[in-house]
């Protein structure tokens, strides 16, 4: 009988990070049992989080603090709005359609990004994220100008099956996307942890090891624009409408901090940062009208001061806190003589 192998410190470093998708998971099973205003409200927080995701995948894993990101994810959202003004209303197809446009466009805007480092490549994205909505204006044929597109036909999932219209049925299926695009991210960062690291930590001595240092980045940057880009067909899938705003610097910006507070190392952190950042903002502003900018600055201020490196790190240092109270709590064992029966 052959002996069973153990499995991998860092397989259960991968699995001590999937707690992280057990908040999102239960705040939105909670939202879609309740009625009304709750589910549509969270649902409608999900795509921001998922683009959240793809900002810390390029941010941390690559190292490239990027505001770019919108870009892709502008694609697949005008993407899956056009083939849904045309009769085509999959949801699969709009998923696979968006992501393919994202990883293009990304693929496209990394051969300049990731050429450059720090506050360059943070510059250069800003540009991309001000011509994002440059283009969404100006192109009306696709984007229909600053008026935006409105009344989309709500995706099906299957052939046969009713449309996507009720509020609870959108939110389950628009967590299922998110925590499913996230696991996967985690899933293939994880294997590629140590290479990452090395190229982020020493990005010369890598290279003088004999790695594309410069395809790394590009490949991450293009799969990060497929995330984005399945972020755009779930704006779609719950907003059923879009406008060059929805698209502009204030997402770009949004999602670039809730990946700072969630941890730019860990996405589903960033994910769940989203939603805690739009609750504030969309919930917790609904009874101070026109304070939301202030709650959110106080937010953010509170998030570096109190929390450094994010969430993640913070949960990681509270979790080590709990272990070593409870080893120092932990009666020591008797002597063997002591144990003796007479």
């Amino acid at each position: 009988m052959t002996a069973r192998l153990p499995l991998p410190h860092s397989w259960n470093d991968l699995w001590r990070r999937v707690p992280w998708l057990l908040p999102l998971v239960a705040a939105t099973t909670l939202a879609a049992a309740s009625d009304g205003y709750w589910p549509a409200t969270v649902a409608r927080m999900l795509p921001l989080a998922l683009l959240a995701v793809s900002v810390a995948t390029v941010t941390g894993a690559a190292g490239l603090p990027t505001l770019g990101q919108v870009a892709p994810y502008a694609a697949g959202a005008y993407t899956t709005a056009r083939l849904a003004l045309a009769g085509h209303t999959f949801a699969p197809v709009h998923l696979v359609a968006a992501a393919l446009v994202g990883a293009v466009t990304a693929g496209l805007l990394g051969m300049l990004l990731v050429r450059h480092r720090g506050t360059v490549v943070l510059m250069l994205s800003l540009a991309v994220a001000e011509l994002t909505t440059i283009t969404a204006t100006q192109w009306r044929t696709v984007s229909g100008g600053t008026d935006g597109l409105a009344g989309i036909p709500a995706p099906h999932l299957l052939p046969g099956t009713p449309h996507l219209t009720a509020d609870q049925p959108v939110l389950l299926y628009a967590t299922a996307v998110t925590t499913a695009a996230t696991a996967a991210t985690m899933v293939l960062l994880h294997r590629h942890r140590l290479l990452l690291t090395a190229v982020r930590g020493n990005e010369t001595r890598a290279a003088a090891s004999g790695h594309p240092v410069t395809t790394y980045l590009w490949l991450v940057h293009t799969g990060a624009g497929a995330i984005a880009g399945t972020a755009g067909a779930l704006l779609i899938h719950t907003h059923r409408w879009i406008t060059p705003a929805d698209v502009g610097f204030d997402t770009a910006a949004l999602a670039l901090l809730t990946a700072v507070i969630g941890g730019t190392h860990s996405p589903p952190g960033a994910a769940v940062a989203a939603v805690l950042v739009l609750g504030v903002r969309d919930v917790a502003a609904a009874d101070w009208p026109g304070h939301a900018p202030l709650l959110l600055g106080a937010l953010f201020v509170a998030a570096v001061y109190l929390l450094p490196g994010g969430l993640t790190p913070a949960l990681t240092r509270l979790r080590a806190e709990i272990r070593r109270v409870r080893a120092t709590r932990r009666p020591e064992p008797l002597p063997a003589a002591s144990r003796r029966t007479p």
